[in-house]
């Protein structure tokens, strides 16, 4: 929630979309149950990834994210409270495109987010997306 609000603050946040869960996540992006309309789930165009997730945590969902010829091309950024090095291995390892350590402070976390989102959005050549 508080990336939402950092998000909104930095005025990032015009399409942000969120879900509660891994589970959901991959329902989401595989416009599966109730997000089987393409209107109420259009591709992201960047995936902001929390590693602590319940039901199927980050990792488990970035794995899957990569492993989707129709999902992997989506750029997924794990944004977490973990410094563990071991979590940074594994996030590279299974394809994640960028790691990034919550900061502590909420201005911190703006900051975090205005960064992130001229990177991805202004600088980065990202691919088009079929929808």
């Amino acid at each position: 929630m508080l990336a939402r609000e950092a998000l909104e603050e930095s005025r990032l946040a015009n399409d942000f979309r969120y879900v509660e869960n891994g589970e959901e996540l991959l329902d989401y992006l595989r416009r599966r149950g109730q997000y089987a309309d393409p209107a109420v789930s259009p591709r992201p165009g960047l995936i902001l990834l929390d590693l602590n997730m319940p039901r199927k945590d980050g990792f488990e969902a970035l794995a899957e994210i990569k492993e989707d010829p129709n999902l992997r091309h989506i750029p997924v950024v794990i944004l977490t409270t973990s410094r563990a090095e071991e979590d940074v291995y594994r996030g590279y390892d299974l394809g994640v495109n960028s790691f990034i350590t919550k900061p502590v402070s909420f201005e911190g976390l703006v900051e975090a987010m205005k960064t992130l989102g001229r990177y991805w959005f202004e600088i980065v050549e990202l691919p088009k997306t079929a929808d």
